[in-house]
């Protein structure tokens, strides 16, 4: 699938319960704050975590009248026909329908995947310009991209992950002459420096250097954002206490400036222009409550 114009961001592990979602709803809420229009796209049917994160925030905005930014957003379900092909094909023209309306009217769009591998992660991993792939501090997490010398720590085997996202990188390449920055973030990083912290860094170090992808300062373990999905909001959002429903803490300062450093490792295609920011807040202000709501694929068979 050819195409030019809106970046695109994929959030990817086969692993569940990585913050996969919690990453690209916090990316995307950055790029609205930036000034940018942002897209969204969400091709995990089974837990739907990313959408039910986006209707978490509307509804909260519309509750309270809030001036929010939001991203237009897609949900495209897994096709259930009896015919693999038929259902290929279906889960391919919804997502081709799906980026065909974006392209051009968005600057960025961020899609996130489910922890198990579909035709449609294949799809959107093959899309992308950026790939982000959160995993957990974890020596177990780390199986997910490789097996792990328990002695030397030295990856031994690719997973099937890692050669899923090689074969997209050579898809991508053939398609257009492009490559797919892929970029490893540490999640849920323990406070405490520990044997195993030091054995997770080497071996995600080490994995990086094997596949040729790049490893971006992670984000620790933080209670904050797991309270915050239920409202939809994020550590970009103004923090103040009618927003937040109580008074913000320094927990939330030390979770925003890590996205901060997390956004700027990615080096996404956002030039210094002061005035988006500020035409986008204005935007906002004069029509926050015409809220865009989701556009939802139809589902097989409707």
């Amino acid at each position: 699938m050819k195409r030019t114009g809106t970046h695109v961001i994929v959030v990817g592990n086969e692993k569940g319960g990585s913050g996969k979602s919690t990453t690209a709803f916090h990316l995307a809420t950055y790029l609205l704050y930036q000034g940018f229009r942002v897209a969204s796209m969400d091709v995990d049917s089974r837990q739907q975590t990313f959408t039910n994160y986006v209707r978490n925030r509307r509804n909260w905005a519309q509750a309270r009248n809030l001036q929010l930014p939001h991203t237009t957003h897609f949900h495209l379900p897994l096709a259930r026909s009896d015919s693999i092909r038929e259902n290929q094909k279906l889960e391919f023209d919804l997502f081709r329908r799906a980026v065909v309306e974006v392209e051009g009217e968005a600057d960025f769009l961020i899609v996130d995947t489910p922890g198990f591998d579909t035709h449609l992660t294949r799809l959107a991993h093959s899309l992308a310009d950026t790939l982000v792939t959160p995993l957990n501090d974890s020596l177990i997490d780390l199986a997910v991209m490789a097996h792990i010398d328990p002695l030397s720590g030295e990856p031994r085997e690719m997973s099937h992950y890692s050669r899923l996202v090689q074969r997209a990188r050579a898809e991508r390449l053939s398609i257009d002459g492009q490559t797919i920055d892929w970029v490893l973030v540490r999640n849920r990083i323990s406070m405490l420096s520990s044997r195993n912290t030091r054995q997770v860094q080497n071996g995600i170090e080490k994995i990086a250097a094997r596949l040729g992808c790049r490893v971006a300062e992670g984000i620790a373990e933080r209670v904050i954002f797991r309270s915050l999905f239920p409202t939809g909001l994020t550590v970009f959002d103004p923090l103040t206490a009618d927003l937040l429903s109580g008074q913000p803490s320094n927990s939330h300062m030390s979770a925003r400036q890590e996205y901060q450093v997390l956004v700027e490792a990615l080096h996404l295609p956002i030039d210094d222009n002061p005035s988006r920011a500020g035409n986008a807040l204005a935007r906002w202000s004069r029509d926050g409550t015409q809220l865009q709501f989701d556009h939802l694929a139809p589902k097989s068979g409707q």
